[in-house]
């Protein structure tokens, strides 16, 4: 005798658990938990089968069977619970026929956004990318393919991690079988196998109640599902007669191919629609088309993602010491730079025609640009990993440098960059020259990844990356407005006279007061290294400050009288006292042209 095995051998428990609820269905919830019965489960139906509940002793019962079942529930065998309405596929019951495992299945009743994504996933990765992982873990869930080696290499352009991480996000907010989902998967296979090995050509039964809805997936090494099946399979009749859940079960599966047929029907009249009224346009790319990189392209991102599949154990300060210790020692470095720097002469100048503002400005955007560029070329992607953007888990002293050059996006990052940077740079240069502008840039920036780093690490976060000129560019502007701190500014020629316009301290005030909003926002709501921004603009003022102080020392008549005037074994006395007269000279005509 030969023993059932599978979900038909629960059948008949099921169609008495569906009695049971029928009798019932008035006095339920709109929610249905089913497990598979045990024998004692079974056996307790069957004693309190003659009985009635208090339920159908009080309500007078006006039908009998499926008809009493509610209208809409979708149910499936084994279904720890599934919500009325719910647009979400959970079960493998109700995998699609079209279902592809590159394509896989909404996870959500919509995307998620760029915000969430962020939060999710950090800045590595787009909001397209990775809604398309998370719709491909959710149908291997569903399909109960999640360990099947033959469908991996739809997914091998993401790491380890970034997997990790979507599929903890879906089993911790989209409850799925999974266990159950291979079983059933597993089950089918076997049947198929089964049925080719006997070579009577027979199909293989339908798993868990399906109808002719088995959902054919990609094709595996066992050649279980071939094309059309969907189109050519019929329903095996059950031995047990169609039970209540095969009923509802079906009328919900109509229900899925019309709604389908007419969301189909609806998008293609939109697009002929469009056509219509947009003669002669470009042709329109359906975004929710995955796009399949090339070898060479994949060789490409391997080689440029680290080999490191978690953050490398340490304490707080081992990870933030040598760049500590680099960028203040680089910090004092560019301070000798700024003192001891002279600028060359105009004919030793490499642009003698451009003033010496405009041209360092002008080299800086260079750079930008060609680091942008760098960032567009795959090949370039491994260098540009290691040096040019800093990663909390493993922070490279010398790409706190390298980021204070780069952008990945042009519109939202490189552009305003550029714009503050000529406004504010070509001004501050012309001020304190070329050796204090360089040092002051390059310090705000350094400094305000390190400030930036130093307060994820302290929190925890050893999963986010960073870089932009934001922070050195911040702080180029809290040096100019800090030097003219009450002098008063125009924008656009407003206010008009006779007002005087906001004062530099204003202007300083405001950018503060702008990051300070941001702080408060929610983490998922921006992408904005605030802390970088406050770290840039203090270096940017005390940078102001000691150029304010070099300037009070270098006024001071002793420093041009003192030298020369301390000269006493000098031979020729009549030398000495003309110097000395010609530096009073000099000072009374600084002195009268400060009064005009």
């Amino acid at each position: 005798m030969n023993t059932p095995i599978g979900v038909n051998a629960f059948r008949s428990g099921v169609q008495i658990a569906a009695q049971q609820f029928s009798r019932q269905s008035s006095c339920k919830s709109r929610f249905l938990v089913l497990v598979a019965p045990s024998r004692r489960y079974l056996s307790s139906l069957l004693e309190q089968q003659p009985q009635q509940s208090q339920c159908s002793r009080n309500v007078p019962r006006k039908c009998h069977g499926p008809a009493c079942l509610p209208q809409r529930p979708l149910l499936g065998l084994r279904t720890l619970k599934i919500k009325i309405g719910s647009q979400v596929i959970t079960h493998y019951v109700y995998l699609p026929p079209d279902y592809r495992d590159e394509v896989g299945l909404p996870f959500l009743r919509r995307d998620l956004n760029a915000q969430e994504v962020l939060a999710l996933f950090g800045p590595s990765m787009s909001t397209f990318v990775a809604n398309q992982l998370l719709k491909i873990l959710h149908g291997r869930r569903v399909a109960g393919t999640l360990e099947d080696p033959e469908v991996q290499i739809n997914t091998l352009a993401y790491s380890r991690q970034e997997q990790k991480i979507a599929l903890d996000y879906l089993r911790k907010n989209v409850p799925v079988d999974e266990v159950t989902n291979a079983g059933l998967r597993a089950e089918d296979e076997l049947a198929r196998l089964e049925a080719q090995t006997r070579g009577d050509g027979a199909e293989a039964p339908a798993t868990a109640g399906a109808e002719s809805n088995s959902s054919p997936l990609n094709p595996s090494k066992f050649q279980i599902y071939k094309e059309g099946d969907a189109e050519k399979s019929q329903p095996a009749p059950s031995v047990y007669g169609n039970s209540a859940f095969d009923a509802i079960r079906a009328r919900n599966t109509a229900k899925y191919h019309e709604r389908m047929w007419r969301e189909a029907e609806e998008k293609r009249k939109r697009e002929e629609e469009m056509e219509r009224q947009n003669p002669g346009a470009l042709q329109k790319i359906d975004a929710t088309q995955s796009r399949q990189m090339s070898p060479r392209m994949h060789e490409w991102q391997k080689k440029g993602q680290s080999d490191l599949e978690a953050p490398p154990e340490m304490k707080a300060w081992e990870r933030l010491l040598p760049s500590t210790l680099v960028i203040l020692l680089a910090m004092g470095l560019l301070a000798a730079y700024a003192e001891y720097y002279r600028p060359p002469r105009r004919r030793n100048r490499l642009w003698p025609d451009i003033p010496p503002a405009a041209a360092t400005v002008s080299a800086m955007i260079g750079i930008y640009l060609l680091v942008f560029a760098c960032w567009k070329t795959p090949p370039m992607w491994k260098l540009l990993n290691r040096y040019f953007i800093v990663t909390t888990a493993t922070p490279k002293p010398l790409a706190f440098f390298g980021a204070t050059f780069s952008h990945q996006k042009f519109f939202s990052h490189l552009l305003p960059h550029i714009v503050a940077l000529w406004f504010f740079g070509t001004r501050l240069h012309d001020e304190i020259g070329r050796g204090a502008f360089i040092a002051t840039y390059v310090s705000a920036g350094t400094f305000g990844f390190l400030s930036s780093v130093g307060t994820l690490v302290l929190r925890g976060n050893l999963a986010a990356s960073t870089l932009g000129a934001s922070g050195a560019i911040y702080g180029v502007l809290a040096a100019y407005m800090w030097l003219h701190r009450s002098e008063y500014f125009k924008v656009f020629g407003l206010p008009p006279d006779p007002m005087q316009g906001v004062q530099g301290l204003g202007f300083l005030g405001l950018a503060i007061g702008l990051n300070v909003a941001m702080l408060f926002r929610s983490v998922t709501t921006h992408n904005v290294d605030v802390v970088s921004h406050f770290g840039g603009m203090a270096v940017g003022i005390l940078a102001a400050h000691l150029v304010e102080k070099k300037k009070e020392v270098a006024g001071r008549p002793q420093h041009f009288i003192k030298p020369v005037a301390a000269r006493t074994d000098v031979a020729d006395k009549d030398f000495a006292d003309k110097v000395i007269l010609e530096k009073k000279v000099v000072l009374e005509g600084r002195k009268i042209d400060g009064d005009k």
